[in-house]
């Protein structure tokens, strides 16, 4: 099984998660492919963010959802497509939650894989 993070961005947030204050979200898309199939997940994972070095992103705050699964492989114009709805599936998954994005407030500069 081989996993990419397609895309992996931190982001400033509010959520307030098993009685500690979350002000940090990390927000990825991976694909993951084993025996000619592709799936594409999204997920989020609130974090403390006391300061600005702090980027500890903790277990129990997390959520994922699956987005694709078929036969194949990896596409540029699928993951295009994903990425385009990224905002939508991570603000429900935070939702749930109870947590919410402030994606005008980036905490450091996108990856993509």
């Amino acid at each position: 099984m081989k996993c990419i993070n397609v895309y992996d961005q931190y982001y400033s947030a509010q959520c307030t998660y098993d009685g500690v204050e979350r002000r940090g979200v990390r927000v990825l898309l991976t694909a993951t492919s084993e025996d000619g199939t592709i799936r594409y997940g999204a997920s989020v994972a609130f974090f403390p963010h006391r300061d600005d070095e702090d980027f500890a992103v903790s277990c129990d705050a997390c959520a994922s959802e699956e987005l694709y699964f078929a036969k194949g492989r990896r596409s540029k114009k699928r993951e295009s497509e994903l990425l385009d709805g990224i905002r939508e599936h991570a603000d429900a998954l935070a939702k749930g939650l109870g947590g919410v994005i402030l994606w005008d407030a980036p905490l450091r500069e996108a990856r993509y894989g």
